[in-house]
């Protein structure tokens, strides 16, 4: 009876776990349109975690001059990329202007994010492509958001371009709280499926 029932039981599992396979893809298909921001501040002191914040208010304000001409997430990539290092100068004179030295470093990353909640839109866990920069140690509580299309604070949280540039069924997934368990499966699986490779 003891085997019986265990068998049933992966037997539930396995069938939970490849239902998620369809979902997982349409989840992954959302982290091809969007493009991150990861900042990492020197340490966890107050100090060093409030200059994480104006740093990142200094960056994302240069970035949205930057992307004004962006009509795709690899325009904004393509960007970026041309102008690490001055996204990196941007952010040292913020570090500088509120006394620090700290050594900054800004570079383009693809990189496992976890499941993520920007006021009515949820990004799904997975693997993104993002702009990291890294204050001094880099030791620190981080801070992220998506940078392309902006949802980073609320008073940038750019809900009509999300919608311009995904299509209807990926920003349904985002906006939509009946997907909320699903992602959670859906970050468990990805968790599993690394774990493996």
């Amino acid at each position: 009876m003891r085997t019986l029932f265990r068998s049933f039981c992966a037997a539930v599992a396995l069938c939970a776990l490849f239902s998620m396979i369809p979902f997982s893809a349409q989840c992954r298909n959302i982290s091809k349109e969007v493009f991150r921001l990861h900042i990492l501040a020197d340490s966890d002191s107050r100090e060093d975690q409030a200059l994480k914040l104006k740093v990142r208010d200094r960056v994302l304000e240069y970035t949205r001059a930057l992307y004004k001409t962006s009509k795709s997430v690899s325009d904004a990539e393509a960007l970026t990329e041309k102008s690490l290092q001055s996204i990196a100068n941007v952010a040292k004179t913020e570090v500088e202007k509120n006394g620090y030295d700290y050594p900054v470093r800004a570079e383009l990353r693809r990189m496992y994010f976890d499941t993520r909640y920007y006021g009515r839109v949820t990004m799904p866990s997975g693997m993104y492509d993002a702009l990291r920069i890294t204050i001094g140690k880099g030791e620190g509580h981080n801070w992220w958001c998506v940078m392309y299309p902006s949802l980073c604070v609320g008073a940038s949280t750019d809900y009509n371009s999300l919608k311009e540039k995904t299509n209807e069924n990926e920003y349904s997934l985002m906006t939509e709280d009946k997907y909320v368990f699903k992602f959670r499966l859906v970050e468990y699986f990805e968790k599993i499926c690394s774990f493996f490779s």
